[in-house]
């Protein structure tokens, strides 16, 4: 099972799809307006992707490139997609597409008091699984900080 990767924009069949699993995957405080991103999506450097297996859609991706370091700022699949293997197989596409590139993320800290803390947990133990690096670097964006992570690069360079 391979996940292709296809260019969205405002036009695109799974558009609306894809704006209701962004709503629904992320916290309010950590998005960014929907048409925001597909207009920001028109630019050579941003990278709007639906994911699809077998033809089927079944999550998005958001990316950002800039200077050989490409940023996955969101990543998430349809309810019915998940525990498949299916992110697993995301990640490896995306890293394919990406070769070359420095690719990074931004992960919630692991905050034992956060209503969704188990949800971190998992999603880190995800990304681990998937070649994640975590680096000493934290960003913080409105009112979340993140940690800083590395999933592949283009030298043994730490960053």
């Amino acid at each position: 099972m391979i996940i292709t990767l296809k260019k969205i924009n405002f036009f695109s069949p799974d558009y609306r799809k894809i704006s209701r699993l962004y709503r629904t995957a992320f916290p309010a405080d950590e998005r960014a307006p929907m048409w925001f991103m597909a207009l920001k999506s028109e630019r050579e450097n941003v990278d709007f992707w639906g994911l699809y297996s077998n033809g089927k859609w079944v999550g998005l991706a958001y990316v950002i490139s800039e200077g050989g370091a490409s940023y996955l700022f969101y990543l998430a699949l349809s309810e019915n997609s998940r525990g498949k293997g299916l992110g697993s197989k995301a990640m490896q596409s995306l890293k394919k597409h990406y070769a070359g590139q420095r690719l990074f993320l931004a992960l919630e800290q692991l905050d034992d008091s956060a209503d969704n803390y188990g949800e971190r947990q998992r999603r880190r133990q995800f990304y681990l699984k998937n070649g994640l690096k975590p680096l000493p670097l934290t960003i913080r964006e409105a009112t979340v900080t993140y940690d800083v992570e590395k999933l592949c690069c283009k030298s043994k360079a730490v960053l």
